[in-house]
């Protein structure tokens, strides 16, 4: 089976969206999979890349780049969607089979906007490939935060304190958002962009005269804002594996280096701590465990999703922060590491992602397309 492996994005976590992409070409088991990836530019440009050769390998190859094609000019940055255009293109016999019966697979390693939020999944829904991961639908709702928040409180899951709300376009409460936040949410307080991951653009804000600034940060990566209490808590990960029947794994934590899970403490300092198993009780283990998988069906996520908790130390309370729809799969990313403490090993966990995703699309496939004759 050829795997496409789609990384990069037009995001500001396209580099930790390359380094997960190594991760996951290094550890597919290559006497089953002939390993291919596209790179999409900061820029959006689709860049291919020739097989990676090897099961030792762990370094992704350059990209084509532009000059370096046959063809000069603009169709060049194409290359990337050229070839996989044209992978699905080709008569079935020349690999034995449809896409949905063991040709190709396409594999998102997109974190953040144009990845995890439902258009690149749209994308391989009209080209009809089989992708791992969430569908368009459930990638859109996670990767927004606020609706994340919306949707799993109407489900009565227990959610931190938010308001959400579009600085400068309009939004009534723009001029009463210091207010609102001092009596709804109260200070400290987070303040992020709705629809971003890898906590950039992340403040912790201790005190009025900080949120103005913080809001301003937030707003150069979304036009859409997120302010949350900020409990005093442990933080509290799960990994989601499954379609319509998922489970969850053990549960983890996490103690970062710095006063809290900043882009620093996720990916640069070797103080930050992964703790797995998280030191729970049996019951709090299985609450954590349940309302990863109520959370992962409310928002009709299906494939995979790690769930992100926080544990309240003065109350004891679990409530959920949100969805990873694409998480890390990098060397220090929670998810490979709770499923492979949970007894599925990395590679493992790969062929079982792509197994899904062919269920999948072989269950959507079998829908009708043509309107069927009325009984009289």
């Amino acid at each position: 089976m050829k795997v496409w492996i789609i990384c990069g994005g037009r995001s500001a976590e396209h580099d930790v969206a390359m380094r997960s992409a190594e991760c996951i070409a290094a550890a597919l088991d290559r006497s089953k999979y002939n390993v291919h990836f596209v790179t999409i530019t900061k820029e959006g440009k689709w860049l291919s890349g020739r097989a990676i050769e090897g099961p030792a390998s762990s370094r992704l190859e350059e990209p084509r780049r532009a000059e370096d094609s046959p063809s000069a000019g603009a169709l060049a940055v194409s290359d990337g969607l050229r070839d996989i255009v044209a992978d699905i293109t080709v008569s079935p016999s020349a690999h034995g089979g449809h896409n949905g019966n063991g040709h190709m697979v396409a594999f998102p390693v997109l974190h953040g906007p144009y990845g995890e939020d439902g258009t690149i999944q749209g994308f391989f829904e009209m080209l009809g490939i089989p992708y791992v991961g969430s569908s368009v639908l459930g990638s859109a709702l996670a990767m927004d935060k606020a609706k994340t928040k919306e949707i799993l409180f109407h489900k009565g899951v227990p959610v931190p304190r938010w308001i959400s709300f579009k600085p400068g376009v309009g939004d009534a409460r723009n001029g009463r958002i210091p207010q609102i936040v001092a009596t709804v949410i109260g200070y400290p307080n987070f303040v992020k962009p709705a629809n971003l991951g890898s906590s950039i653009g992340v403040s912790k804000v201790k005190s009025p005269d900080q949120l103005e600034d913080a809001i301003a940060l937030a707003s150069r990566y979304d036009t859409k804002v997120l302010i949350e209490e900020a409990i005093d808590a442990r933080e509290i990960e799960c990994s989601v594996l499954g379609n319509d029947s998922p489970t969850a794994s053990i549960p983890g934590e996490i103690v970062p280096a710095n006063e809290f899970y900043d882009y620093d403490a996720k990916y640069t300092n070797p103080d930050t701590e992964l703790i797995i198993p998280a030191d729970l009780s049996e019951q709090q283990a299985e609450r954590v465990r349940n309302l990863a998988v109520l959370s992962f069906q409310a928002l009709e996520c299906c494939g995979m999703a790690r769930v992100d908790f926080f544990l309240d130390r003065r109350t004891g309370r679990v409530v959920v922060n949100e969805l990873n729809t694409i998480p890390g799969f990098t060397e220090v990313s929670m998810y490979p590491k709770l499923w492979e403490a949970s007894g599925l090993p990395y590679p493992r966990l790969l062929d079982r992602l792509i197994e899904l995703a062919l269920e999948r699309y072989r269950e959507r496939k079998g829908l009708s397309v043509n309107r069927d004759q009325e009984a009289p």
